[in-house]
């Protein structure tokens, strides 16, 4: 089992930035690949970054690129995800979670789920 709990959301003002942190206890942190997931109200839950295991490789969802980075420190069991340039558009809550699987960017593959950090972005 891994246990995974979120934080840093919150309401933050358009063109802001806001670093989500998601701490991972249980099995061998390092063995999994990350992701950082969204859902808006109403909407399905989607894809937004990614990270292997080894942090070696990433991927971002397009509506992201370039504005918001996933990055691991593994001796803090932790993942990371900067968000700069936020939009009204970026509001969700957002989850973490892990997988032994590839790739990074399904959510189906995923195994373990954090509850959720609530994101708002105002215009």
């Amino acid at each position: 089992q891994v246990q995974l709990v979120e934080s840093g959301g919150g309401l933050e003002q358009a063109g802001g930035s806001l670093r989500l942190s998601c701490v991972a206890s249980g099995r061998t942190f390092s063995s999994y690949a990350m992701g950082w997931f969204r859902q808006a109200p109403g909407k399905e839950r989607e894809f937004v970054a990614g990270i292997t295991w080894s942090g070696g490789s990433t991927h971002y969802a397009a509506s992201v690129k370039g504005r918001f980075t996933i990055s691991r420190d593994s001796a803090k069991n932790t993942v990371y995800l900067q968000m700069n340039s936020l939009k009204p558009e970026d509001t969700a809550v957002y989850s973490c979670a892990a997988t032994l699987a590839l790739p990074v960017t399904v959510v189906a593959q995923y195994d373990y789920w954090g509850q959720g950090t609530q994101v708002t972005v105002s215009s």
